[in-house]
């Protein structure tokens, strides 16, 4: 006996399977005040930032008057080619921010990528972002 499948039918089927994790603590999720939404959020980041680089990201920090830190991403085509390793790496960078912006309490950050920062695999990248966020959280602390 033949079954039809469609899309929807199989996400319902999926989620027999899945793990319940429940619901996402409200600190750790990636909410929408924890996001850079407008051109005027990212020109206040982009003048006099603190900043800290590697061979794959560059990252712009400012502190702002929030009780939360804000998140804005930059992966230009002309360091990236192709828009699957920009959603990729872009993927990978809020998830980074999301697990660890409990450290960065008061900051805007922007992260710029860098050319071949889409040739690297995941832990690599992650590895980079951790640094990232530790070094701001540092520098921050101490100013």
């Amino acid at each position: 006996m033949a079954v039809w499948c469609s899309r929807r039918a199989g996400l319902k089927d999926a989620s027999a399977w899945l793990p319940d994790l429940g619901p996402l603590p409200h600190t750790a999720r990636f909410s929408r005040n924890a996001r850079l939404l407008t051109a005027a959020d990212f020109k206040r980041v982009f003048q006099n930032p603190l900043k800290t680089s590697d061979p794959l990201f560059t990252v712009l920090a400012r502190p702002n008057d929030r009780d939360t830190a804000r998140l804005g991403v930059a992966i230009s085509k002309k360091n990236v080619r192709m828009a699957v390793d920009r959603n990729r790496v872009k993927r990978l960078v809020r998830e980074s921010f999301r697990q660890r912006q409990h450290i960065l309490v008061g900051l805007d950050l922007v992260v710029l990528g860098r050319r071949g920062v889409a040739d690297r695999p995941n832990p690599i990248i992650l590895e980079s972002l951790r640094g990232h966020w530790d070094r701001l959280a540092r520098r921050c602390k101490n100013s």
